[in-house]
């Protein structure tokens, strides 16, 4: 940096850098403004201020056409309505999926093959999340987890049968359990608790695609029902339970063609 002329009087003093001139009093100005600009900021007053923040307003938007509400601070959300048929579609799908937790739970003693544990890991895993999430939905909408299931479509079963152990004591009445579309008869899960190796896969395998099917029927059935499957949480989860089934349904057909192949 190099002085390029100084005054006697400091009226125009110069700095030359990089070629280009800056008066000093030009940079002792904004050295000052810069100056009272931090010294406010940083103030007290003014961070009491900037710490005092309004009370959030809750707006309701109004029809096409017309305005919008300014509602009081203490309005809470509801949640949206439900039918009938979103709380039974709920209550029979955990018991639907308790019966297949059941079933994933007897490859350890009964099975060697790893594409079946794998798939019975994957399915004890989602379902069990999912029965969490079910009861969670129906608690929070003050629904009970337990439905008489003399209610329910489907077939009787006596309470003795094993069905279902995972969510029995919450969610059976001690009269009947009902099967759902699709969940495995008494004699076919005895047979599956009765076989092993390789007969135990396949019955596995035929059997879980019968259950997944079942739970493609409610979903179905759920979303023909009238005005039904309209809150949010309940049609994310049937939709993101159809597609999951039917993609597993897939899988294991290949693991059924695979078996067939190799006999």
């Amino acid at each position: 940096m190099k002085i390029s002329s100084v005054t006697p009087r400091w009226r125009r003093v110069h700095f030359v850098c990089k070629g280009h001139p800056v008066s000093v009093r030009g940079v002792v100005r904004r050295a000052l403004l810069a100056t009272a600009i931090s010294a406010a900021f940083f103030s007290p007053a003014v961070r009491a201020q900037q710490s005092d923040t309004a009370p959030p307003v809750v707006v309701q938007p109004g029809a096409p056409g017309a305005a919008s509400k300014t509602l009081p601070p203490s309005t809470g959300g509801t949640l949206p309505p439900r039918s009938a048929a979103d709380v039974e579609f709920m209550q029979g799908m955990i018991v639907h999926h308790a019966q297949a937790v059941e079933m994933t739970a007897m490859i350890s003693a009964h099975s060697k093959n790893k594409d079946v544990r794998s798939l019975g890991a994957r399915i004890s895993s989602s379902q069990s999340d999912e029965i969490k999430f079910m009861k969670r939905w129906l608690a929070a909408r003050g629904e009970s987890v337990s439905k008489m299931m003399s209610e329910m479509p489907g077939m009787d079963m006596p309470q003795g049968t094993n069905s279902h152990e995972a969510v029995r004591q919450d969610t059976m009445p001690h009269e009947t359990m009902t099967l759902m579309p699709g969940m495995l008869t008494p004699q076919q899960m005895e047979a599956l608790r009765k076989t092993k190796g390789a007969e135990f896969d396949h019955l596995f395998l035929v059997g879980m695609i019968q259950h997944h099917n079942g739970a493609l029927t409610m979903v179905k059935d759920l979303f023909n029902s009238a005005g039904a499957g309209q809150d949010a949480e309940l049609f994310n989860f049937a939709t993101d339970a159809d597609n999951a089934q039917r993609a597993e349904i897939r899988i294991m057909e290949n693991m059924l063609e695979k078996e067939q192949k190799e006999k």
